[in-house]
């Protein structure tokens, strides 16, 4: 079915940080959108206005997809590295049950179109290079896994029954989108993290190992906007086309250590940030940066907020707004 403004949407994850920001694109555009979210690690504040909600889990999708639906854009999942490694059958529940189970939904109701969220992590330890799509996929995390089985599983299921499918690979997201932005509970992220200080939230903020083969010993890892990667999602809609599992890398194509995060904070806060060394935590890979030559040639997709500064700032602006008095 082609795109058109009267379109309609189901987004899986739609009530948390990045599905928000996408659902919001949605309804922008003059989309139709229904949220589809348990609100587990998601919040109502995080549903954009004019968009339908449904408080529910992807298991259980079948119940809320019919035909008059266009696609499916999927974020719902569980996506913390530190869980997965002490709680790695829930990852393989949620993420690849779940989604199983929104597939033979989506196929049960001849919606046949679906954009994926999925993550840089299905890569694991790629080295010093920039990831390509074909780069060697192995994950050293439960999470990362769970990712990689989805892809395979929809790779499948294009291959076996012509679903149109795209999975976007996107690093570190940052920044914020008028209203919404992250607010995750437990914070695990580096940014917000760091602004929580700034907040006097909480008292430093950790540096999980400074002895990586880096400029500065911390970890690098390739920051893209929110706003940026919810525009690549409807790209990915425009694109998508029926037997084909197109795998997309996101990212700015360059990357920021841990401590150049922490300083442009600092800068843009004009607050002082203690810091704390930690050990370096399992799984955590040296560098993750993108190459998007694939985004940029297939889905017509480039960053045009990749300043390092600007994200800080609308991520400053958003927790300020947001704190806790």
């Amino acid at each position: 079915m082609s795109e058109t403004a009267s379109s309609k949407y189901l987004v899986t994850g739609g009530a948390g940080y990045v599905g928000g920001v996408a659902a919001a694109h949605l309804l922008e555009a003059g989309h139709e959108v229904v949220v589809l979210d348990d609100l587990t690690t998601g919040f109502r504040e995080g549903l954009p206005r004019g968009a339908s909600f449904v408080h529910g889990r992807i298991q259980d999708a079948a119940r809320y997809l019919d035909p008059s639906f266009d696609a499916v854009l999927h974020f719902a999942a569980s996506s913390q590295v530190g869980e997965s490694v002490a709680n790695p059958g829930k990852y393989w529940d949620n993420n690849v049950g779940g989604t199983l189970a929104l597939l033979t939904a989506m196929r049960a109701a001849g919606v046949g179109k679906l954009v994926f969220s999925s993550t840089a992590a299905t890569y694991g330890d790629p080295g010093q290079g920039a990831l390509t799509e074909t780069s060697a996929t192995a994950p050293t995390n439960p999470y990362g896994a769970s990712k990689l089985a989805v892809d395979h599983m929809i790779a499948g299921e294009c291959a076996a029954h012509g679903l149109a499918a795209v999975s976007l690979r996107y690093f570190n997201v940052a920044g914020a989108y008028g209203e919404l932005g992250e607010r995750h509970d437990p914070e695990t992220h580096l940014i917000p993290l760091v602004l929580q200080v700034a907040l006097g939230q909480r008292e430093s903020v950790s540096v999980f190992g400074e002895d990586y083969p880096t400029p500065d010993g911390t970890c690098v890892r390739d920051y893209i906007h929110v706003a940026d990667l919810a525009r690549a999602h409807l790209c990915a809609l425009r694109v998508a086309t029926p037997g084909e599992h197109l795998v997309c890398n996101l990212g700015n194509g360059g990357g920021f250590t841990v401590r150049e995060v922490i300083e442009t904070v600092r800068k843009v806060t004009g607050r002082e940030i203690p810091e704390i060394v930690a050990p370096r935590r399992p799984g955590d890979p040296a560098v993750l940066v993108a190459s998007t030559r694939t985004a940029r040639e297939r889905l017509g997709w480039t960053p045009t907020r990749s300043d390092l500064t600007g994200m800080v700032t609308d991520a400053w602006n958003f927790a300020r707004r947001n704190a806790s008095s």
